[in-house]
This record gives C-alpha cells, sequence and structure tokens, in this order.
C-alpha cells in the first residue's frame, strides 16, 4: 500500500502548489462549491495512478487544485463510498495521499437523513462527533507506523477549535447552524423507519452513507477536521416520506450556498 501510494503522491506532487496543506471532499449535490475556488486546475481522477473512480451521479469524479478563502486548497468533486463495491482503503485512499502530501486540515461535507425533531430540511448540521456503524474499518488490517500508530485515539475526531470558529461565523452572518453527532452506515437503501429510530435512540442526530472512513484515517494520519451535514431529508418519527437520490441532491442544492460560506471564511480564518 505504502509504495502505491507513494506512486499517487509522486505524479500528483509537481501539479499542487507546495504550501497546499488543506483538502475538501465534497459530499452528494455540494460539488457547487468548487464554483468559488479561484485559479483551478481540474485533474481527472481517472488519470491519477491508482486512484479509484466515483460511480455516483452527483458526484464529478475530479480533483480541483486552487484558492479558496485566500488560501490554495485541494478538493475533491466527488468521493468514493462503500457500498460502490470499494473497500475500506480504496474509499480513504485520497485522504491517505493528502497525508503523504503533508496537508494539516481536512474539511468534509455529505447529505445525510435528520433523526433530530429539531430539524428541518436544508438545515446544516456541524458534526460533533460520529458513531461508526460500516461493517469494515478502515485501519483493519496490518498497520503502517508511517502512517499513524495502531491504537489512534478518537476523542476528538472534529477538531474543537474549527468547530468554534465555524459557530462563531454562522452567528455572525446569522445562518442557522443546527450541531450533532452523525452515524454512517454503509447504504445504499435509505433508512427504514425503525432504523431511524434505532439510530436516534443510540445518539445519532443525522444519518448518512460516507464520512466516518475518512474522518477515522484523517485523525490516525493526524489531520484536523472540520465537517458538514445538510439534511435531505428526515427521519423523525411520525414525519417519515418516501425520498429519492434526485430529492437528496435537490435539498442539497438549495442549502450548499450557506455551508459553503462558513466552509470558506474558516478556511480564510486559518
Amino acid at each position: 500500500m505504502l509504495e502505491t501510494l507513494k506512486e499517487t503522491v509522486s505524479w500528483l506532487r509537481p501539479q499542487i502548489p507546495v504550501e497546499t496543506n488543506i483538502g475538501i471532499i465534497l459530499g452528494t449535490g455540494l460539488g457547487e462549491l468548487a464554483n468559488s475556488i479561484t485559479g483551478k486546475k481540474e485533474i481527472p481522477y481517472e488519470t491519477i495512478p491508482h486512484f479509484p473512480v466515483s460511480t455516483v451521479e452527483g458526484h464529478s469524479g475530479k480533483l480541483i487544485t486552487g484558492r479558496l478563502g485566500g488560501k490554495p486548497i485541494l478538493a475533491m468533486q466527488g468521493r468514493f463510498h462503500f457500498y460502490e463495491g470499494y473497500d475500506m482503503k480504496q474509499v480513504t485512499y485520497p485522504v491517505r495521499v493528502m497525508q503523504l502530501l503533508g496537508f494539516k486540515y481536512l474539511f468534509v461535507s455529505n447529505a445525510a437523513g435528520g433523526m433530530n425533531g429539531s430539524f428541518r430540511v436544508g438545515d446544516i448540521m456541524l458534526i460533533e462527533d460520529h458513531i461508526n456503524l460500516f461493517p469494515e474499518h478502515p485501519l483493519r488490517g496490518k498497520n503502517h507506523e508511517a502512517l499513524g500508530v495502531r491504537f489512534p485515539d478518537m476523542s476528538k475526531p472534529y477538531d474543537p477549535e474549527l468547530r468554534k470558529l465555524a459557530v462563531s461565523i454562522a452567528q455572525e452572518n446569522n445562518i442557522k447552524l443546527q450541531s450533532g453527532v452523525y452515524v454512517g452506515t454503509q447504504g445504499p437503501t435509505f433508512e427504514t423507519p425503525a432504523e431511524y429510530y434505532y439510530f436516534k435512540i443510540i445518539g445519532g442526530d443525522a444519518v448518512g452513507m460516507s464520512t466516518v472512513p475518512e474522518v477515522i484515517v484523517a485523525r490516525h494520519g493526524g489531520l484536523k477536521v472540520l465537517a458538514f451535514s445538510i439534511i435531505t431529508d428526515l427521519g423523525v418519527y411520525g414525519k417519515i416520506v418516501e425520498v429519492s437520490h434526485e430529492e437528496v441532491q435537490e435539498a442539497a442544492k438549495i442549502a450548499q450556498p450557506k455551508m459553503a460560506f462558513i466552509m470558506e471564511e474558516v478556511i480564510r480564518q486559518l
């Protein structure tokens, strides 16, 4: 794995400004943040050695270099999911690449179903913690000390200072920002009413099919993480309705400008 990663990094390094230390993963319907990136250069996934290729509608499948909030960044427009058939090493491969490129920060976004009774479709939830319900762990297998310790601490998976900054920016700009716990599941089915109820009982506020593996690997590699969910459907008991992927994408598109603004301002103030 290390040799494969080194080959990918060697290929990418000349195309990424050396001072870049911020990575961004854009989820379902949230790829439009890329429009705010200036001086951008696009690198299709299929041209990158050993990189997986995104297969999900709403995920463009390219790396974007440029500047956001005045800082050099590298953004993934389209991520990889366990339900696509990738194993966890493939799902988290881009995060390992960012780690070996010397990145310090990872910003993550996703679309999620909300179980919290105070949530509404279109709300932005700042992720304060997560519950990992994926059937495979991204750190399972031989541990490479060059990438991180065997048993990484996860007491603060989402950086407290970055979250504090995001809350402050939202308040200053009158943007409603929820906060809660994200439950990560494998998908690809949306949840049943009983599953929503179960996820709420165990402490979840929102549920989705991504993010958790990437965050675990980022923390293993020493990156500081800030993550947001856009609530695109509700799993609140008594309010559950049928949902489609197209509806999720549409809800995400409506809410994403506010999330994009917060993310950009956090980056600006780093």
